[in-house]
């Protein structure tokens, strides 16, 4: 996930991402509690509902992990645009991991929006999926 971007904001921003990334995949994903925003929002392709809360993110990204064994979550095509206080943050993902005795490759995009609180970034939404039917 190593990337350089030319303005200092957009550097931060991207190393919050590739280490909340590190927490769920191969760390802590409680972790994630230092960069998911208290009121933050996700939309997954495996929920119907929106998860509203850094709770409810949490407990979604931590049962993932918990469910499967990552043998990679590999990271391209950066993309991170500052606005002030807010930014986006868009890239594309490939992953492996075995789950239910299967060993499951999968790619798609992710899609990030965080804002500057406090002096540090926090996520306040995330929707990502995969890569549709070719």
């Amino acid at each position: 996930m190593e990337h350089t971007f030319p303005e200092p904001a957009q550097q931060q921003v991207w190393e919050t991402v590739v280490a909340l990334n590190a927490a769920w995949t191969f760390g802590d994903p409680d972790a994630l509690s230092e960069y998911f925003h208290p009121r933050m929002v996700a939309i997954t392709p495996v929920d119907r509902e929106r998860r509203l809360g850094a709770e409810r993110c949490i407990a979604g990204w931590k049962g993932f992990r918990e469910a499967t064994h990552i043998h990679r979550f590999d990271v391209t095509e950066p993309v991170v645009e500052v606005f002030g206080e807010a930014a986006v943050v868009s890239y594309y993902y490939d992953m492996s991991f075995d789950m239910n005795g299967q060993t499951i490759n999968t790619g798609g995009r992710d899609l990030f929006f965080l804002v500057r609180e406090a002096g540090r970034w926090w996520v306040v939404a995330d929707q990502f999926s995969p890569y549709p039917p070719s």
